[in-house]
Parts: structure tokens; C-alpha cells; sequence
């Protein structure tokens, strides 16, 4: 399994997005954060702002959606065009039928788990989903603090998916940089979400480069 970078445009300068994504043309994710105000406290952006960032991006664009009633939306955000959508255990109503309609509309269908949830109660429908989020930080807002004690769910989460041989990515969201990208390898993340550290740096492509390595030295350790 190779580790895939997923920038977060959270980070990044909203005035100039297409500028900004075409400064993170080597990743091979973007990482674009929904958020609705009700779900978590913050607001960001809306299907039309996400569809036109589907068309310029140059890399596949992973929806995160922060939101209630995502049995509603998530199918609004697949038709918008993007290559996967991540909504919350604690937001959907029906989260495996919800799963199986957009994997009928082409698109790859994940969860996210919060700080304070545990991962085990998804494990029964762990092979309905394309990846698992394990989130790092508290959702709603960019640049906080990592949460290291989130690694024991990611380990538990690994073990699961190997013990069963599935092929569920894990991805992590939160704090993620180049002094912490070997941290969540290690542990068995595949798919790191980095928002400040990339968008934050002077050159947002070494960033990402610099990640991918040390993430690809822990995790092939």
C-alpha cells in the first residue's frame, strides 16, 4: 500500500483557490472541508463552490462533509463531482444505505469518526466503505493541536481491516505534518490530510513531499 496526501484548501487562500490548488498538483487528494454551522460551529463552503472546484482541481477532490442530515446532501456532493465523500458517524441516519447510493453514483463512500467516538461500533459495516476517517483534531477549525491518543483507534482500526483483508484506506485529519506524518504511518494511516503544514509552508509542493516520506518510511517499517 503506497500513502496518499490529501491537502486540506481550509488552509488556503479562498480569494485565490484555483491558484491554490494548482499548488498542490502532486498530491493525490484534496481535501475540501463542508461545514454548515450546525454540525460543528464553523461555516465554509456550499455545493456550487465545491462542483467549480471539481472542475478546475487537478487532483480528485475528497468531500468532507460537516454537516447535518448528510442522507440529504451527500448525494448533491457526488453529482457535484466529487471522487469521494466522508460524512459522520453522528450525522447520518442511514449511513450504509447511504453508502451503497453513492457508490451507485460512482463515488467512493467513507466515515468519520470524532475524537470522542469510538471506531469499534463500525465495524460490523467496516466493508461498505472505501475508508474510515479518523479524526485528529476536533472538527470544525484548522491549525489545532494534534491528538496523538488517537493512534490506539487507528491501530485498532489497521487490525481489523487486515485481520478481514479488506481494502479500507484510513485516513487522518488533524495536525498532520512533516514532524508528525511518521506518527500516523506508523500506526497504519494511508491517507494524511495536511492543511496548514502544506498551504502554511513557502512551498506548499516540498511540503507535501516532505510529508509523503516520512509518512512512506513509518509505514513500510
Amino acid at each position: 500500500m503506497s500513502i496518499q496526501i490529501a491537502p486540506s484548501i481550509l488552509s488556503a487562500d479562498f480569494v485565490n483557490l484555483e491558484r491554490e490548488l494548482q499548488a498542490i498538483s502532486t498530491a493525490d487528494l484534496v481535501h475540501v472541508d463542508v461545514m454548515d454551522h450546525h454540525f460543528v460551529p464553523n461555516l465554509t463552503l456550499g455545493e456550487p463552490i465545491v462542483k467549480r472546484i471539481c472542475e478546475v482541481s487537478p487532483i480528485p477532490v475528497d468531500a468532507h462533509l460537516m454537516i447535518e442530515d448528510p442522507d440529504r446532501w451527500a448525494p448533491e456532493f457526488a453529482k457535484a463531482g466529487a471522487a469521494s465523500v466522508t460524512f459522520h458517524m453522528g450525522a447520518a441516519h442511514a449511513p450504509v444505505r447511504l453508502a451503497r447510493q453513492l457508490h451507485d453514483m460512482g463515488v467512493k463512500a467513507c466515515f468519520a469518526v470524532r475524537p470522542a467516538e469510538p471506531v469499534e461500533p463500525i465495524f460490523d459495516i467496516l466493508d461498505e466503505f472505501d475508508m474510515i476517517l479518523i479524526m485528529t483534531v476536533e472538527p470544525g477549525f484548522g491549525g489545532q493541536k494534534f491528538l496523538d491518543n488517537q493512534m490506539n483507534k487507528v491501530r485498532r482500526l489497521r487490525d481489523e481491516i487486515t485481520r478481514r483483508g479488506l481494502s479500507t484506506k484510513i485516513q487522518v485529519d488533524g495536525g498532520v505534518s512533516p514532524s508528525t506524518a511518521h506518527i500516523v504511518a506508523a500506526a497504519g494511516a494511508d491517507v494524511l490530510v495536511a492543511g496548514s503544514a502544506v498551504y502554511g509552508a513557502e512551498n506548499p509542493a516540498e511540503a507535501i513531499a516532505s510529508i509523503r516520506e516520512e509518512a512512506e518510511k513509518a509505514f513500510l517499517a
